[in-house]
């Protein structure tokens, strides 16, 4: 029955050669399609794409262009508000008692500004309002005035609050209008008086947008532009242009949004001129100029040569790779179904299926040995986990703390014995942690606690233990009995040899992501020599060792195997005079918060 499988599955796969091929045709022409189509869509895209930036990129120049000139004309209509307040006749009028006001002096001083005038154009008028609400104004007789507004302090707080600087707005900030209702830009400026540096007044200069237009008319951008107020005024260029107005163009840099019209597809362009209440807008039919032919001819000539080539590349690879790779997954595929690790021993044509079939005979070696290291691996963990529970579960340990015990009952009474009792219990209890490997750093600290009580009824004020424990680790999860068999080793093999009184202190912190465990006890010491030792023995050396130094060796061995690294511990020691073991427990995993 299993050669007539085998034989099955043998003749379907020499059938599914002919269907690989025919799915590897329909997977070239499926492709050639995706690329014909992706090229026509990237033509669309490259050539609407490139379209669009060359119109932005010339309606971002106009727009500059322009108002940078305009801010230019400003600059230079305020330089001139500057020369007007110097005038003699302007400055004794704004000096001059309310009472010496007269309309000669008025008349003068309107005939001083005018003189100042004469030298540029484009001034609709000049409006002075001293403090006291008297006002000198040109062309005053084409312009309609709200004394109501006139003689409120609104109007004015942000010319105030400049502090003789300029201030550009729109309109004479409403304390007069046009007769005839076009609008104009204010440059308005607070007069102080020279000598006394104290306000005299305030001067409102009307610019004429007619200098807009005819700037628009003289570059030939009237059909094209469009000035407005930021508040929507309509000053100069194409009127109809407002409709596409939008608070995106208050940006001073240049934003631009493509619209649909009944003459095409237009880009509208605009933005706001530089610390000025006036903005410019744009519109720019898609320039034809912007379409990259070169590299549309460059792409069309890839396209043939990708065509031509993915057809000699489907043949080649029908011939030459399909089949043999055909041939090696079966044979992975036989390796699937009977689930034995085989290496393929069949011959390859070529160098490259060669090296698949090699690089697959190296994983399976590989794979062995993984599969042999954590076997051996387990193996010791547990090993050196049952020698630390039989030391612990041995009954001269449990002899000592019942003999201890028993001595209690007769000379303190029940309730120490009560405590005793208790405490062995706990460390028992403890100590066992259900079977688990790991366990929290607090309940190994407590581990650690009611061992050291225990032998503290044995050896009474021999021993002092003390515990510098952060509470940001408390909750890790470390291996279990990683701290009791340094402490145990601390006891026996250095404070009682050293026969005086002694402290065993340990220290938990956390260091640079890694948990640091640090036992110091004031014992004996060890000489570099022990150190090494315990330091350079190698797991095979200690695989029957019952030396003083069992504990601790097996302690180190089992965070290197928990951490899969060899730093985890550094040993301190001065002859005669302490011990400081630090273990370093680096595991990403399994030490984190519970």
């Amino acid at each position: 029955m299993a050669a007539k499988e085998h034989t099955k599955r043998s003749l379907s796969g020499e059938k599914g050669k002919t269907s690989l091929s025919s799915s590897l045709r329909r997977m070239i022409l499926g492709i050639i399609f995706i690329v014909i189509v992706s090229f026509l869509l990237s033509v669309n895209f490259i050539t609407n794409n490139e379209r669009l930036a060359y119109t932005e990129r010339n309606a971002d120049s106009l727009l500059r262009t322009l108002s940078s000139r305009i801010a230019s004309d400003i600059e230079n209509y305020k330089e001139l508000s500057r020369i007007i307040m110097t005038d003699d006749k302007l400055v004794t009028f704004l000096r001059a008692d309310s009472e010496s006001v007269d309309i000669g002096m008025i008349n003068d001083t309107r005939y001083g500004v005018m003189d100042i005038l004469y030298v540029t154009e484009g001034v609709d008028s000049v409006m002075v309002l001293r403090e006291d609400m008297i006002m000198m104004a040109t062309n005053r007789f084409f312009y309609k005035y709200d004394y109501d507004v006139m003689n409120e302090e609104e109007w004015k707080e942000d010319i105030l609050k400049a502090k003789g600087r300029a201030v550009v707005t729109l309109n004479c900030n409403g304390v007069a209008s046009r007769s005839d209702n076009k609008p104009v830009i204010t440059i308005g400026r607070e007069i102080n008086d020279i000598l006394s540096q104290k306000r005299t007044g305030v001067m409102l200069m009307n610019i004429s947008v007619d200098t807009l237009a005819a700037m628009l008319n003289q570059l030939n951008y009237d059909e094209n532009i469009c000035i407005l107020g930021t508040d929507k005024t309509f000053l100069a260029g194409n009127r109809e242009l407002i409709q596409y107005y939008t608070d995106e163009f208050l940006s001073e840099k240049v934003v631009s949004v493509s619209h649909n019209t009944e003459n095409g597809k237009v880009l509208i362009s605009g933005c706001k001129v530089e610390g000025l209440p006036i903005v410019i807008m744009n519109i720019s039919p898609y320039a034809p100029e912007g379409i990259p032919y070169t590299v549309l001819y460059v792409l069309l000539l890839l396209l043939s040569v990708f065509i031509v080539s993915a057809i000699l590349v489907a043949a080649y690879i029908r011939n030459n790779i399909t089949k043999p790779v055909f041939d090696l997954s079966k044979i992975m595929d036989s390796n699937k179904q009977t689930g034995e690790l085989k290496q393929i021993e069949k011959e390859m044509k070529y160098s490259e299926l060669d090296m698949l079939k090699t690089s697959y005979n190296s994983m399976i070696d590989y794979v062995k040995e993984l599969i042999g290291a954590v076997i051996d691996k387990e193996k010791t963990v547990q090993r050196m986990e049952m020698r630390v529970l039989q030391e612990q579960i041995k009954p001269h340990f449990l002899y000592n703390s019942i003999e201890t015990i028993g001595y209690l009952a007769l000379e303190a009474g029940a309730d120490k014995v009560h405590n005793a009792l208790e405490t062995l219990g706990s460390f028992y209890r403890n100590f066992l942690s259900k079977g688990s490997r790991e366990i929290t750093l607090s309940r190994e600290i407590a581990i650690v606690k009611d061992y050291l009580s225990l032998q503290k009824l044995r050896y009474g004020d021999i021993i002092e233990d003390e515990y510098d424990i952060s509470d940001d680790v408390k909750n890790f999860i470390v291996p279990k009995l990683i701290l009791q068999p340094i402490v145990e080793n601390s006891i026996y093999h250095g404070i009682r040899i050293k026969g005086e009184k002694g402290t065993i202190k340990i220290t938990g912190r956390l260091i640079d992501s890694a948990l640091h465990l640090i036992v110091r006890d004031t014992g004996v010491g060890m000489s570099k020599e022990q150190i090494e030792e315990i330091l350079n023995k190698k797991r095979d050396d200690s695989a029957e060792d019952e030396s003083a130094s069992f504990g601790l060796w097996d302690t180190i061995e089992r965070i290197r195997i928990f951490c899969d690294r060899e730093d985890v511990v550094r040993i301190r020691s001065e002859a005669g005079e302490y011990t400081e073991i630090e273990l370093i427990i680096y595991s990403e995993g399994l030490w984190k918060n519970e």
